[in-house]
């Protein structure tokens, strides 16, 4: 274990597993009410709301799944990012505003606002059932990571090991302080695995011997005749291998970013956090402007990590050194390189970024689901209980939410090495595709409470629940069991959360409207 480390590098763990330990406790100390715990006192600055919001949507999924997109494909990721623009417009026109004048602690008491608090408390569920299957595929790809530093290997018994000891180590962090020690952690972590970025890029350029002009050109062409530059899609392709595709962003692509934006408690509880709904819908804005360069950090590496394993004809140019051999699998490339490759502290550098990522990838699904368990659930079950209750109550109640919660994280995390082995799927499809179980139904039903009259209790519910067995029928292997091999398809997640998102919606609005609507509700 640890073996490939020197004194150098196991003294940078050190010196940063110190830095958590005193972070933690200092961000700690201030927590007294849910308020605090939850949201941070409503006193976060917006760059700092930002980045968390930056780091939340990023993390272990763009240290690994970056690297795999930049390697094995090409910058059409990047795009996807006119669809992030688009919904966060949209998220701080409708949505934002909505929850500050609510005073909401959680995005589902806009529901409650409107169809009563059931709706919030299904929604509530269905999100916690659809973060667990999110932050868990996140989660896997972080165990990944650190199954490969610890083991050097990715097999299934490496990786539930490195799945628990990042389960423990993040629960500890974050258990006191509540959304501001998340928030703080947040900032520190992404300035660190942006850091380590950067320094990979510059070892592997000085590594390459070639000029500017001579990679970007085996880019331009590579051996399989598809250009790693390519930016904008513009093939008509609805399939597993189309999500990248221009009609895939402008469409798919905008509801997947409106539902994280402004459904998903793991990103909107960070908005929620500002002074006021404009400071918020500003953190949120600048979150989408800082993804493209840190994304592009990113798939950079992938590009270069092809020019390094696959062009021995470039790496061999005028230099007498072995050419580099990839030996791995190819879900493994950044990590096999940084192992084996890297430089004395660099290495230890890169590595604790790495564990940045996975912390903070940890850390964010820990605090929102335990504010949907507490406030959407367990607060009013247990006022009608008791005719009132200390706030000290539930701040410890969210504590243990919080521990309930890494538990489920890290057995769907365990769940997600077998299923991505099955299926075989690039890791940055992985971790966005397994968002749309729960996306599909909150969207169709806010939808409806946003821009019609209609829509009952009932027919939330319903929507909710059609809105996740949609996506699951699509699934490939979901259909052998109930369609002949002739008539199977292949569908990108994008246009799985499309279709789950129409009949969800259709759904929500057959229920016939009885009660105040939020608009008459907020007047009041």
């Amino acid at each position: 274990m640890l073996t490939q480390y020197t004194s150098i590098d196991l003294l940078l763990f050190i010196l940063y597993g110190l830095l958590l330990a005193v972070s933690g406790w200092y961000f700690n100390r201030k927590t007294t009410t849910t308020s605090d715990y939850f949201l941070g006192g409503h006193v976060m600055p917006v760059w700092m709301v930002a980045i968390s919001v930056l780091a939340t949507s990023q993390s272990a999924a763009t240290f690994l799944g970056g690297p795999d997109q930049g390697y094995r494909g090409d910058l059409t990721y990047l795009a996807t990012n006119i669809g992030a623009f688009i919904a966060a417009f949209f998220v701080a026109r409708f949505l934002i505003p909505r929850f500050y004048a609510l005073k909401a602690f959680t995005v589902y008491e806009l529901l409650e606002n409107r169809f009563g608090e059931p709706a919030k408390q299904q929604a509530g569920l269905m999100y916690l059932f659809g973060r667990v299957f999110a932050s868990g595929a996140r989660l896997y790809m972080a165990a990944l990571a650190v199954a490969m530093i610890i083991f050097g290997n990715i097999n299934a018994s490496s990786v539930i090991s490195a799945t628990l000891i990042i389960s423990v180590i993040g629960l500890v962090y974050s258990i006191y302080g509540g959304i501001r020690t998340v928030i703080y952690s947040d900032v520190m972590q992404a300035i660190t695995y942006v850091s380590a970025a950067i320094a990979v890029i510059v070892a592997l350029w000085l590594a390459i011997p070639a000029d500017f002009s001579t990679v970007l050109e085996a880019l331009q062409h590579p051996s399989d005749g598809q250009s790693k530059l390519l930016l904008f899609d513009t093939r008509l392709d609805v399939g597993p291998g189309g999500v990248f595709t221009l009609l895939s962003v402008f469409t798919g692509f905008v509801l997947l970013n409106i539902a994280a934006f402004g459904l998903d408690q793991d990103m909107t509880q960070r908005v929620l956090t500002c002074k006021n709904a404009q400071e918020g819908a500003r953190a949120m804005l600048l979150s989408v402007v800082m993804v493209i360069p840190v994304m592009l950090l990113f798939i950079i590496i992938g590009l270069l990590l092809y020019i390094y394993y696959q062009r021995p004809d470039i790496m061999s140019t005028g230099s007498g050194a072995p050419v580099p051999e990839f030996a791995g699998e190819q879900v493994t490339i950044f990590m096999y390189y940084v192992l084996t490759d890297l430089p004395a502290g660099l290495k230890g550098l890169v590595t604790i970024g790495i564990l940045a990522a996975a912390l903070s990838t940890l850390n964010s699904g820990l605090n929102s689901m335990s504010s949907v368990l507490i406030q959407d659930l367990y607060r009013p079950w247990k006022l009608k209980q008791h005719d009132s209750c200390a706030e000290e109550h539930f701040v410890s109640a969210g504590r243990v939410a919080m521990a309930i919660v890494a538990l489920a994280l890290a057995l769907m995390a365990c769940l997600c090495y077998y299923w991505q082995q099955y299926s075989d799927t690039p890791l940055l499809q992985f971790a966005l595709g397994v968002m749309v179980f729960s996306y599909s139904g909150l969207l169709g039903v806010y939808f409806v409470t946003l821009f019609t009259q209609r829509g009952s209790p009932a027919s939330v519910l319903t929507a909710l629940i059609i809105g996740f067995i949609i996506p699951l029928l699509l699934q490939p292997y979901i259909m052998e069991w109930y369609l002949p091999e002739s008539m199977r398809f292949s569908l990108g997640f994008t246009w799985q959360l499309v279709i789950g998102t129409l009949i969800a919606g259709v759904v929500c609005a057959v229920g016939r409207p009885s009660g105040k609507t939020w608009q008459e509700a907020s007047v009041q």
